[in-house]
């Protein structure tokens, strides 16, 4: 590989070297020439008949997370005719589902399967995969075989996927904001003549009138992160090992404790256990498969947990299928007024080392990334069915004209590894209030200090293991009340987390964190 790359580097310089020379005398203006200073000299090597050998038919396999869309199969056979005319190769694209993603992500990492390219994430441990060695080291094939990509990605975003001086995924280009909030019934609302959502008590007091006068179950469907996560922005609680250690609040990154050993986590189980009786979510909601949002669209909900992208996705679906309904959407980062930026790596694609096939995955995620005709069709589906053309190039139409939502749900799946803010089109119609929350976030943006500590968790696996199991026996119950004593329930659920070794787990990320605290100057 390494001297194949090396013959191939060698022929794309003369390559350059004479198209520089052309350009002298030719006037020619090379629209990557300014990208060279905004990128830190990453260019792009000219690509033309000495480009890389695609002689050899290749067929590549891709995970993403999430679930497949019902047209999933007549996409990508139409992206694979694209591909191999242009590369001469396809791609099986497969799926983790949304069911225990997690589990079935790291085991794809670590069976051996041969795999070319799968999403990454630091919510999907990207930075522990990394230094175990799950993923390939892309850096001396990143010019060669993504060249437009190589020069494109800005510096810093190379930086946040790098690991032991390797680079070891491919981060999407689009900053962006993705705090939690609720999507709710905003005509409800005002026709219950109640107050807007500015805290715990005018939400309850929404949900309680949708309950008490609508007769309407608020939170329909699986309720669990409905409720967690509105647990952790209300309580400012920055969770380091899944829902178990974190810290006490942002502003206090070095107090970490064990969350469900805190008096304000006792508060909130014995306040949910309130909520659960008067009827704000269905006794099955822990085993129940659908979304609450499916039941918004049905008049049986009212209210769903969303970022603000997927809740633009959400009011929009709602404004095209035509339901006589007015969405709101609520982001919780107004209980403390800041808001965290994604990281680079918080969408991305990576290549497992288990595969034989990284140069030309890398060129096909260079044509995803760059070229229209597979950006369009890979993020927003078949033109014509999913989506046509709006007004100007940044504008689309969701659905196409004549096409039944219903029928043929928008397309929407887990594509954003690949996302870049210029390719992105805006919904002709769609909900204008994504742009605005834009403009009240950035002058409260605050650095991600945490999310980038590393932890194998190596030393304690076993612990981290029991305390999981722990959590979703006992944990998940708690946080909805779904327990005839509250008081008891907590008791047998803090004696069972320190039978499985949670005080070993809380010291090793403290002392992992502090390591972290101290190299970059966080008090």
């Amino acid at each position: 590989m390494r001297k194949v790359t090396k013959r191939l580097t060698l022929v794309l310089v003369m390559s350059l070297l004479i198209s520089l020379l052309a350009a002298c005398g030719g006037g020619n203006n090379n629209s990557a020439a300014p990208e060279k200073e905004k990128n830190n000299g990453n260019t792009a090597p000219v690509q033309g008949e000495a480009g890389p050998d695609t002689s050899k038919k290749v067929k590549l396999t891709w995970y993403l997370v999430g679930d497949a869309h019902k047209d999933q199969d007549k996409i990508v056979a139409e992206w694979n005719k694209m591909l191999e005319k242009d590369l001469n190769t396809t791609v099986d694209l497969k799926f983790t589902t949304w069911n225990d993603w997690l589990t079935k992500y790291n085991l794809l990492l670590t069976s051996g399967e041969k795999i070319d390219m799968i999403f990454a994430s630091n919510w999907a441990d990207f930075y522990k995969l990394a230094k175990q060695g799950a993923f390939k080291n892309l850096k001396d094939l990143l010019p060669t075989y993504a060249p437009v990509t190589w020069a494109n990605v800005p510096k810093q975003d190379w930086d946040a996927v790098t690991v032991s001086d390797g680079i070891f995924a491919v981060p999407n280009t689009n900053p962006e904001y993705t705090p939690l909030g609720y999507v709710y019934r905003e005509d409800w609302r005002k026709e219950l003549n109640l107050p807007e959502f500015t805290d715990l008590n005018s939400i309850e007091a929404y949900m309680d009138a949708v309950k008490t006068q609508k007769k309407v179950t608020p939170i329909n469907g699986a309720a669990y992160e409905n409720v967690n996560d509105l647990f952790k922005f209300w309580t400012d609680t920055q969770m380091i090992t899944g829902e178990i250690v974190g810290a006490t609040s942002y502003a206090t990154p070095r107090d970490i404790q064990i969350i469900p050993f805190t008096d304000q986590y006792e508060a909130w189980v014995k306040k949910m256990k309130e909520w659960e009786q008067k009827g704000f979510w269905n006794k099955n909601s822990l085993s129940s498969k659908q979304e609450a949002g499916d039941f918004i669209k049905t008049g049986q909900g009212a209210i769903y947990w969303r970022n603000p992208s997927s809740a633009g996705g959400f009011i929009n679906e709602v404004q095209a299928k035509g339901l006589k309904m007015e969405i709101g959407f609520f982001p919780f980062t107004r209980f403390h007024n800041y808001v965290i930026p994604t990281l680079p790596i918080a969408n991305g694609m990576a290549i497992p080392k288990s595969s034989d096939n990284a140069e030309r995955s890398l060129m096909v995620l260079d044509k995803l990334r760059n070229d229209p005709a597979y950006y369009n069709l890979m993020t927003y589906g078949i033109e014509g069915t999913h989506w046509a053309k709006g007004d100007d190039d940044k504008t689309i139409v969701i659905p196409a004209p004549g096409v039944d939502l219903n029928v043929t749900p928008r397309y929407d799946i887990a594509s954003w590894g690949w996302r870049v803010e210029e390719n992105i089109k805006k919904e002709k119609g769609g909900w204008e209030g994504l742009d605005k929350l834009k403009e009240e976030f950035k002058p409260i943006s605050k650095p991600d200090i945490l999310g980038q500590i590393y932890l194998d968790y190596d030393p304690v696996k076993t612990e981290l293991a029991a305390v999981n199991q722990v959590f979703e026996q006992y944990g998940k119950p708690l946080m909805l009340g779904l327990t005839a004593d509250v008081d008891a329930s907590l008791k047998v659920y803090r004696d069972k987390l320190k039978a499985a070794g949670v005080e070993k787990l809380l010291a090793y990320v403290q002392g992992e964190a502090n390591k972290y605290f101290d190299e970059k100057g966080i008090q």
